[in-house]
């Protein structure tokens, strides 16, 4: 048995994994990455970047390199099937970025491998106890088990989480009453009607019954589509058996009858609507993020994109206490902001299937829902809740509108010309906008970590006010009025 130490271990490789370790390590934090599987699955499973997400991976200049491996561009969200716009939300990235879960994680384990931090693969959890001053992690590998010491542990190991079983926190929900299954194909002949591309999530998806739906999306490779169906009142015996490629297939052929035929199923999978949220995010020196800490039915495409969310908003407190920059009450804030945001994602989801069309009446419902979901006012702030741009964190003191909001990234004036704010957070570390360097000792003061990037501007877009502070993640958290 080996005895090893580190500041942090990440239980879990997927894409909340993986972000939160690409933030510490970038903290100057040692991490270890432990993960059950030994290799990746290279599955596709969740199939987009929102626009949100896409600001977040900008911050630290990885949006680039997700961009080089997308295969659409996507104008356009959906709420329950039915499609709502980006407009008005001052933001650079209007669109979802149509790109493989396994492309992601490929894509965060090698910028994880340039800062030095790699995954331990075949490593799995067993158990830990923690004490006031650390962490025990005790897991296995092919070559037996091991001890690894740690100040902090985090969880990201998914729905059915070690770490938030180990922890005793309850996993309060409902179980769901229906399915879905997701399976990629292969088509000798497409489907009539199918989108050749994938640039609006306009007639990818439809019901097809009083519960029952189904979607096509293609994949960017010829003949290539993300096959969705299931039945929203109805749940098999075993959700975790496989999925049996005659069962895709009649299921094809039930949805699209002989315009349709297949040459390969490369994998096909099950999931439910059942909705959970973790009670608490942190107990102790023990942390839970993404799957760990929530799970919901796919509506809206916020999954992977909640959980990297969530990585951003952990990894520069962790980080800061770690290095004994901030007391434990900036840690708490994590679960203070976060859980009531998996918490109304939960809420929107079920708003979602509640627009299932089981009857009359529930027929009517949706279709008044679709055209007040066309009105500007109502399309933003729908695509705002499944997107993540409508994320507005407390704040408590001074009322200012900039504070506890997100970045726009519009550009800056400085006397050398305009300058995109979002370069300015490629270290992680807190970033003052200011008109004058009076007020860089008090940005300071509220900045829980020695990396504060300044930048003089000749103006904000705020009457009145002198200085901005942004967090790491890209959040104002004060401001200074004109004096």
């Amino acid at each position: 048995m080996n005895n090893l130490g580190t500041d942090v271990v990440v239980a879990g490789a997927g894409p909340t994994g993986l972000m939160l370790a690409n933030e510490l390590s970038l903290a100057g934090v040692d991490v270890v990455v432990l993960e059950r599987l030994h290799e990746r699955t290279g599955l596709s499973k969740a199939l987009n970047l929102q626009p949100r997400t896409a600001e977040v991976l900008e911050l630290r200049g990885l949006l680039s390199g997700a961009e080089e491996r997308s295969f659409a561009t996507v104008r356009d969200g959906h709420f329950a099937m039915i499609p709502v716009g980006y407009e008005g939300w001052d933001t650079r990235f209007p669109f979802q970025l149509g790109i493989p879960q396994a492309q992601v994680e490929e894509y965060l384990e090698e910028r994880l491998a340039t800062q030095g931090t790699k995954v331990i693969r075949g490593a799995e959890v067993i158990d830990f106890v923690q004490d006031k001053d650390s962490v025990s992690v005790r897991y296995r590998t092919d070559s037996g088990e091991n001890v690894l010491y740690a100040k902090f542990l985090v969880g990201c190991d998914g729905a059915r989480s070690v770490v938030r079983k180990g922890l005793g926190v309850d996993f309060p929900g409902v179980d769901g009453e229906g399915f879905g299954v997701v399976a990629d194909v292969l088509f000798d002949r497409i489907p009539d009607g199918a989108q050749k591309q994938w640039r609006t999530m306009r007639n990818v998806g439809e019901p097809t019954g009083a519960t029952t739906f189904k979607g096509l999306i293609p994949l960017g490779e010829p003949g290539l589509y993300r096959f969705v169906y299931g039945d929203r009142a109805s749940r098999p015996a075993d959700l975790r058996a496989a999925v049996s490629q005659d069962d895709v297939r009649r299921a094809l052929l039930d949805s699209y009858g002989e315009t349709a035929t297949v040459s390969e199923i490369r994998w096909a999978s099950q999931f439910s609507d059942a909705a959970r949220q973790a009670e608490h995010y942190r107990v102790g020196r023990v942390l839970l993020a993404g799957d760990a800490a929530h799970i919901h039915f796919p509506a809206g495409g916020q999954g992977l994109n909640l959980g990297v969310q969530d990585a951003m908003n952990l990894g520069w407190k962790l980080a800061a206490t770690v290095h004994g920059w901030a007391g434990d009450d900036l840690l708490d804030t994590y679960e203070a902001e976060r859980h009531p945001v998996g918490a109304q994602v939960l809420h929107n989801v079920a708003a979602q299937l509640g627009l299932t069309p089981r009857s009359h009446s529930s027929r009517a419902l949706r279709a008044v829902f679709a055209d007040l979901a066309a009105l500007p006012e109502v399309s933003k702030h729908l695509s705002g809740m499944v997107s993540g741009l409508g994320v507005r964190y407390p704040t408590h003191g001074t009322s200012h509108p900039a504070l506890g909001s997100r970045l726009t990234d519009e550009d800056v004036a400085t006397e050398d010309g305009p300058l995109r704010p979002s370069t300015l957070f490629r270290d992680g570390g807190f970033v003052l906008l200011t008109t004058t360097p009076a007020h860089i000792d008090a940005a300071r003061a509220h900045a829980p970590s020695p990396r504060l990037t300044t930048q003089l501007v000749t103006s904000l877009p705020w009457p009145a006010t002198e200085a901005v502070l942004y967090r790491p993640d890209g959040y104002a958290c004060w401001t200074a009025p004109t004096r």
